[in-house]
């Protein structure tokens, strides 16, 4: 089994971590693009066109599903993906987590980058699956970038900013952007609590994405299995380790014990 994950950066990580943690015998491939991003900033129009590379790349190595492990690009790009690589390949688009969220009760907060706070498609889903439910939209500007740089001290900045306008009785925070789940740890200490309220929970994607992307291709988790997939990853289609900046989280120092495909192997 192969599994093919892309974004514009490491904010791909989570989900990687969350399929090898399901399915430690599948191969991944890790295809993000250093670059061409931030995404956020371009166009709908451009950030397509860089996700079609990202994705042709990684569809070269035939895989047997194909992760869009970013919001923005599913934000924009999913519908033209799916059209190009379907039925053959399936696509599985990262969609915040409003649905379980606002299912538990309001209110809640949705930290998203400022490209996606505010855009059709998130108040889109604020208003299918959160009709009734109070929804702050926090836009995270340079959490992302602190993120996928490494920068601990801009992380720092970032989330206690983002955190100072999150409402103190949020009873879920989303985090609407793949990279965040990286620093969830830091995101949950940050996020005020009323006095005698209990803890927001966060409501992340990595896992459901992950459980999707083997019901498409009829696979059952098996958590078990040996931890033999190997690991291929490509940065702006170019065969690579991966970055320094992954190794400072947890998982991509899981990832990168994960073994290099064979000499001669098929791509």
């Amino acid at each position: 089994m192969k599994i093919a994950l892309m974004d514009a950066g490491i904010g791909l990580l989570t989900t990687a971590a969350a399929v090898h943690r399901l399915r430690p015998d599948a191969a991944l491939v890790l295809s993000s693009d250093p670059d061409g991003m931030p995404w956020g900033p371009r166009t709908p129009q451009e950030l397509t066109a860089r996700a079609f590379v990202v994705a042709e790349t990684a569809a070269a190595h035939r895989p047997d599903a194909l992760i869009v492990a970013c919001n923005t690009a599913s934000v924009h790009a999913l519908p033209a993906l799916r059209t190009r690589f379907e039925p053959r390949l399936p696509v599985i688009g990262t969609v915040p987590a409003i649905k379980p969220a606002a299912a538990g009760g309001g209110p809640i907060a949705v930290w998203a980058t400022p490209a996606t706070t505010g855009s059709p498609y998130q108040r889109g889903l604020i208003d299918e699956f959160a009709r009734g439910v109070s929804v702050t939209e926090v836009p995270c500007p340079g959490l992302s970038s602190a993120v996928e740089s490494g920068d601990e001290a801009a992380t720092i900045r970032a989330v206690a900013d983002a955190a100072a306008r999150t409402p103190d009785d949020v009873r879920a925070v989303v985090l609407g952007c793949t990279h965040y789940e990286l620093v969830a740890d830091r995101i949950r200490a940050a996020v005020r609590r009323r006095p005698g309220l209990p803890p927001p929970a966060l409501h992340g994607t990595a896992g459901a994405v992950a459980a999707q992307a083997l019901r498409r291709i009829g696979a059952l988790p098996a958590p078990q299995a040996p931890a033999e997939g190997p690991l291929t990853v490509l940065l702006s289609g170019r065969p690579a380790t991966l970055p320094p900046a992954a190794l400072t989280y947890e998982e991509g120092r899981l990832l990168q014990g994960l073994t290099l495909p064979a000499r001669g192997a098929r791509p």
